[in-house]
């Protein structure tokens, strides 16, 4: 008997561990699972729907923390998984991507000696402002195995001195996931007839990270760039309620809800439909890119730099960090190339990544 466990805790986690899962399940009867939900995103609307729709089994522990810094997070997080380890004794302790969950799951295991698996490793946006950098770098240097989605995360990874044994290339998860739920979402999701919108007649936005929110300049030029943009066409902007409440610091709550179309948090199948009916997408989210990316969608990023450098380099993605008249042109003007076609696979694997995973851990 194998006993994984797995430490998610933030939306773009129960994306991916929804692909691994279902291949861990697949590797029969003497591979168990044990799911550890930090409580990161404890908003339902983040949390509680991606498991309904996307046939994850329910955590079997849920530790209920969030809300606090980044520092309080992850050292509660520490401490609790620390104790499930000790209880649980698994085999692998395997996180995905680059939240403080991420972070605090590896920690946890490796001072226990319990091998980690990172699934998403490699990736670097060269920021060490982000805190997601600074939990992708020490995620990576003390996993053992370190599965990468592209080849920019191998060489990454070796440039830091990773040994090419816990290197293994099986390509993006997300990728999987794309073609999974994407006609799952097609059949139900009437996300377009609730908010009142066309398909390919709208911009989809998203902004969460920190660097956004957290400097009250930067968030009132995309707003500002994005209020530009609705004059001209809708814009759809799901917030995240880190999003809500710094733009309810900033007092333009009113002014934006006036001209862009705001909703809650979406689960993953509405947001899937969102994506791939949308004209443009704008967003600071690296997942966003991707599966803009996927649905051969224009993406224009909130941002000065990218893990997914590829997209931009091909030109499906187009930087323009947080000036509103940089915003307006690229949504407008000159959005980036869609094309996706065979690059997808050529870039991020060939839909089989969860199978490459499942497999790996269960061969140790």
């Amino acid at each position: 008997m194998i006993k994984i466990l797995t430490v998610i805790g933030a939306r773009p986690q129960f994306i991916k561990a929804a692909v691994v899962s279902r291949a861990l399940r697949g590797q029969g009867p003497d591979v168990r699972e044990f799911i550890l939900h930090t409580g990161q995103h404890y908003d339902a609307n983040m949390s509680d729907v991606f498991f309904d729709e996307l046939d994850i089994p329910r955590p079997d522990r849920h530790l209920g923390i969030g809300g606090g810094t980044h520092g309080q997070n992850t050292g509660r997080m520490i401490e609790a998984i620390e104790a499930v380890l000790m209880a649980e004794q698994p085999d692998w302790v395997l996180v995905y991507g680059d939240t403080d969950s991420t972070l605090a799951g590896a920690l946890a295991a490796v001072k226990l000696h319990i091998p980690v698996a990172h699934v998403e490793a490699g990736l670097r946006s060269f920021n060490r402002r982000m805190p997601e950098e600074i939990n992708r770098i020490l995620t990576d240097q003390v996993a053992d195995l370190l599965f990468t989605p592209t080849a920019s995360a191998v060489a990454n990874l070796r440039a830091e001195g990773i040994a090419a044994e816990r290197i293994r290339p099986v390509g993006d998860v997300m990728y999987d996931a794309a073609l999974f739920y994407a006609e799952r979402a097609m059949a139900r999701s009437t996300i377009l007839d609730r908010l009142g919108v066309m398909p390919g007649q709208y911009v989809l936005a998203t902004v969460h990270r920190a660097e956004n929110t957290d400097d009250p300049e930067r968030l009132r030029a995309i707003l500002r760039g994005l209020m530009a943009v609705a004059r001209e066409r809708s814009v759809v902007c799901p917030l995240h309620p880190r999003t809500r409440g710094a733009i309810e610091r900033l007092g333009m709550l009113d002014e934006i809800g006036r001209a862009l179309i705001l909703c809650e948090p979406l689960g993953y199948l509405d947001m899937v439909m969102l994506e791939r009916q949308a004209a443009v997408i704008a967003t600071d989210s690296g997942g966003v890119q991707k599966e803009a990316f996927f649905y051969q969608v224009p993406c224009v990023v909130f941002r000065q730099e990218t893990e997914w450098v590829e997209l931009v380099e091909i030109g499906a993605a187009q930087l323009v960090g947080a000036e509103a008249e940089r915003i307006q042109s690229a949504i407008l003007l000159n959005p980036p190339e869609a094309e996706a076609g065979e690059a997808s696979v050529a870039i991020f694997g060939e839909g089989e990544s969860g199978q490459k995973i499942a497999t790996a851990l269960r061969q140790g």
